[in-house]
């Protein structure tokens, strides 16, 4: 019987143009790598929004301790209804939005309307989540200054989560032996000059690394906006025309449409995901992006599927418990819809979201 059901299995898959063995897809169901001398490595990358795991700590209610104790103390509760997802990939990246320390708020950011940080000790939320790296380029990874930023990636290495940012890039192989390397760019300030002098050579040393693919965040844009402004898809697109494979952007709190150019993907904003920093937050809509890679012998990469995974950022109605969790089959429907309705005017944009992998590969 089971003989039987992996000849069916290894027909299905040739009909949808997979080139896996019936073992293959067993080991790949859920988008882990799989491999043949001949054909390459598929690497299947998730990307997700903003996370914040702290509180201000100058106000007096810290709503991430108040549900961390409803909670039970499980510092791991936010990827409770993700981690399965996450853990099956080969590599997870998120936006890190604030810093893991004990340091005092920085005297330049007192002024400043929120600053978030959580002790270091909080790292150990990301151990079995599936998370494997963070962009930790954004306007609130320095509100607690330097010191708060050391804190951070010390707190990170502690717990084996790579981190990219103003102190260079990092670099993570898969179980396969893909070299994937990660940069992290933040825009504010004045720093489009200096990002689009910066980033192609940042890119090239990657490569000289022996990289095979290249994975670039921008934290950019304007808070609260649904499409990229005049300044994000030049650079969006200057990015994939130095060499990267993928492009992720952060910061608008809100999804955003998804450019396909040169076969290369600008996320321009993947919202909020597991965010303490709106316990009531009017948009709950955010996604997951998927994609899988096919890194050929040659070293030529191609894409060899993609998905959305639909989510809302919270497992409550009447407020955000900071733990997303998918969504049902029409409420991911309406995401993507409103994706493609998002698009209009975007010339590269997609006109249509998969919410399944089109190989029958989804869980």
């Amino acid at each position: 019987m089971k003989h039987i059901f992996r000849l069916l299995l290894a027909c299905a898959m040739l009909a949808c143009a997979c080139a896996a063995s019936a073992e293959e897809a067993d080991a790949s169901f859920y988008g882990a790598a799989t491999a043949s001398q001949a054909e390459g490595v598929v690497v299947t990358i998730s990307a997700a929004g903003d996370v914040i795991i702290g509180a201000d700590a100058r106000k007096e209610k810290n709503v991430f301790e108040e549900e961390l104790a409803r909670q039970g103390g499980d510092l791991t509760f936010p990827w409770r209804n993700v981690r399965d997802l996450l853990l099956a990939d080969d590599l997870t990246i998120v936006n890190l939005e604030c810093a893991l320390t004990d340091a005092p708020i920085a005297a330049d950011r007192m002024s400043h309307s929120y600053v978030f940080a959580a002790p270091p000790s909080y790292a150990v939320t990301f151990v079995g989540s599936g998370v494997e790296a963070v962009a930790l380029e954004n306007n609130h990874v320095m509100d607690h200054g330097e010191q708060g930023y050391a804190d951070t990636c010390a707190a990170l290495d502690g717990v084996g989560v790579l981190y990219s940012g103003h102190l260079g890039p990092c670099v993570y192989t898969t179980a396969s032996g893909v070299r994937v390397g990660m940069l992290s760019y933040q825009t504010f300030d004045g720093r489009y000059a200096d990002i689009y002098e910066q980033m192609p050579g940042d890119i090239e040393a990657l490569r000289a690394q022996g990289c095979q693919i290249v994975v670039v965040s921008y934290h950019w844009g304007d808070e609260n906006e649904y499409t990229p402004n005049a300044r994000q898809v030049p650079l969006g697109r200057a990015t994939v025309d130095a060499g990267a494979d993928l492009v992720l952007g952060h910061h608008s709190h809100r999804i955003n449409p998804i450019e396909l150019y040169k076969d290369k993907y600008i996320c321009y904003s993947l919202a909020n995901f597991s965010f303490a920093g709106n316990v009531r937050p009017s948009d709950r809509d955010t996604f997951i992006f998927q994609l899988r890679l096919r890194v050929l012998p040659d070293g030529t990469v191609e894409n060899e599927d993609m998905r959305i995974v639909p989510c809302c950022v919270s497992s409550v109605e009447g407020y955000s418990d900071f733990i997303p969790t998918p969504y049902g089959p029409e409420e991911a429907a309406r995401v993507a819809q409103r994706l493609v309705e998002l698009g209009d005017g975007l010339e590269y944009a997609l006109d249509a979201y998969p919410l399944e992998w089109d190989c029958g590969l989804s869980d």
